[in-house]
């Protein structure tokens, strides 16, 4: 491509092609249309590009993403929110999908990935320690391990289970429930998603 696209359009191209699931002509596209849209619309993303780090910082308590002018995550300081229930994910950005339910009122836990040992990832790598923690200071009632249905995010259930369980403290564990998402044939899902829909079947 050298040489065949103005420098700056080639520098743009490639540096969308680094973002995850942006193949080469995804990248193409989404230079050409910043070229061709009003100037604006650029200088707003780059704007936005260049807060990206300085705006955002994790919460202290619970991990969650929060902005930088803020001390501790509105989700945990709202009065509102019940302490005592604590959901864990795996990333900041699967609080977003539970609190689009709004059915959901306590509050989370963000361990920061998931245990993967071929991905050199393992339990110290998470925020475990700080759960168990906010497990006595919270005077929580009901864990909720809300991890994905995936062989890293079964794993890292079994061993925040384990880890409860080994604690001593008097915690209600539970598991989001699993099954076969509407309009899904059976010949397409997953042995995982499988096996949950039988374990969590209902009598008729």
């Amino acid at each position: 491509m050298a040489g065949l696209l103005p420098k700056a359009l080639e520098n743009a191209i490639e540096e969308l092609g680094k973002l995850p699931g942006v193949g080469v002509r995804t990248a193409e596209r989404y230079a050409y249309y910043l070229l061709r849209a009003n100037p604006h619309t650029a200088d707003k993303l780059a704007d936005s590009l260049k807060t990206l780090h300085s705006g955002v910082k994790s919460c202290p308590v619970t991990f969650a993403l929060i902005d930088a002018s803020m001390d501790i995550s509105p989700l945990y300081s709202d009065p509102d929110r019940d302490k005592t229930t604590v959901a864990v994910v795996e990333e900041p950005l699967d609080i977003v999908a539970l609190e689009r339910t709004g059915q959901y009122k306590g509050t989370y836990h963000v361990l920061g990935g998931a245990i993967s040992p071929i991905d050199g990832i393992g339990p110290e790598q998470l925020h475990i320690p700080e759960l168990l923690e906010r497990l006595k200071t919270d005077s929580v009632k009901e864990l909720i391990i809300a991890t994905n249905a995936s062989v890293e995010g079964e794993s890292t259930a079994l061993f925040l289970q384990k880890q409860v369980q080994e604690s001593g403290l008097d915690v209600t564990l539970s598991r989001l429930a699993r099954g076969i998402p509407v309009g899904v044939d059976l010949e397409y899902a997953d042995q995982i998603t499988l096996g949950h829909a039988l374990e969590g079947r209902k009598v008729l």
